[in-house]
C-alpha cells in the first residue's frame, strides 16, 4: 500500500442502512386536481344516462312492487289514485318488457321479465360510463 492510502474496513449492514433525512429526495407535489368534464366533454351526457337509467330502474322496481300489491288484494285498483299510478307506470314500462316477454317461454304466473330489463339496463349503463368517461 502506497502513502495516503487507507484501507477502510467494511462494516456489515453499512449498505443495508437508509441514508439521512437530509439526502434523500424531496417529496414531489402532488397532482393538479382537473374537473373530468374539462377533460372529457362527454362526461355531463354519461351522468344522464346514468341518472335516467337509475329512475327508470326505480320505475320497474315500483311497477312490480305495485303488480304484487294488486295481485294480492293488498291495494285495489278501484281506487282512482292507484289505477291512475298503476296506469302511468305500466305505460311506461310495458314498452321495454313486452318485447322481452315475447322471447321468454311462459313459466306459469312468474314474469322475470323486469329482472331481465334490470341486468340489461345495468349492462348499458356501465358500457355508456366505460366509454364516455376519462
Amino acid at each position: 500500500m502506497g502513502m495516503g492510502t487507507r484501507r477502510v474496513k467494511d462494516e456489515p449492514g453499512l449498505a443495508s442502512r437508509s441514508p439521512p433525512a437530509y439526502m434523500l429526495p424531496a417529496p414531489e407535489a402532488p397532482a393538479p386536481v382537473v374537473d373530468p368534464a374539462e377533460k372529457n366533454p362527454m362526461y355531463a351526457l354519461s351522468n344522464l344516462i346514468n341518472s335516467v337509467i337509475t329512475i327508470y330502474i326505480w320505475i320497474l322496481i315500483a311497477s312490480v312492487v305495485l303488480s304484487w300489491l294488486v295481485s294480492f288484494n293488498v291495494v285495489n285498483t278501484g281506487n282512482r289514485v292507484v289505477y291512475e299510478i298503476g296506469s302511468l307506470l305500466h305505460r311506461l314500462t310495458e314498452p321495454l318488457l313486452r318485447p322481452i316477454r315475447s322471447l321468454l317461454p311462459t313459466m306459469g304466473g312468474l314474469d322475470i321479465s323486469p329482472v331481465i330489463l334490470i341486468l340489461a339496463l345495468y349492462f348499458v349503463r356501465d358500457l355508456a360510463i366505460e366509454y364516455m368517461r376519462p
